[in-house]
């Protein structure tokens, strides 16, 4: 469980990033489309690390409330900044799609840890896949909003 401890610490980081990231740019971004998906998929991400957490607390005596990075934090502030200086979707979108490549860097990571249980390598290549297809819709979004 050790093992397990450190990887899951660290998703559920990132998915707190993850979560606080979609909602602030789902605020600022114009499209209906990509708003909704965004405000969504920030509950998805708090979902995901509630799932993470749960599964240690019940197998294990650690407590994980993890809230996230510093650079995830030093990142939304960078989204944040380009939405305030009048940033359109695009670049809020480009910045989206740059926390989504950690986040998949991440699962990437997690899934390569061959000390990792079972248990916790079924439930993270589930969430994983859905990261991924994330990201893509996000890459999309971003493509079809180059004017």
């Amino acid at each position: 469980m050790a093992n397990d401890d450190k990887v899951i610490r660290n998703l559920i980081a990132v998915l707190r990033d993850g979560e606080k990231g979609f909602a602030d740019i789902g605020e600022h971004l114009k499209h209906p489309e990509h708003r909704s998906f965004f405000l969504e998929e920030s509950r998805v991400r708090g979902a995901y690390a509630l799932d993470l957490e749960r599964h240690v607390n019940r197998v294990s005596d650690a407590e994980i409330h993890e809230t996230g990075t510093a650079a995830g934090a030093l990142h939304r502030a960078w989204g944040d900044l380009k939405a305030k200086l009048g940033g359109d979707d695009h670049a809020l979108l480009e910045t989206a799609e740059q926390g989504e490549d950690a986040a998949k860097k991440a699962y990437q990571d997690a899934l390569a840890d061959v000390a990792i249980s079972d248990t916790v390598r079924a439930l993270i290549a589930q969430q994983s896949e859905h990261v991924q297809r994330s990201h893509d819709l996000v890459r999309d979004f971003r493509n079809a909003s180059k004017v």
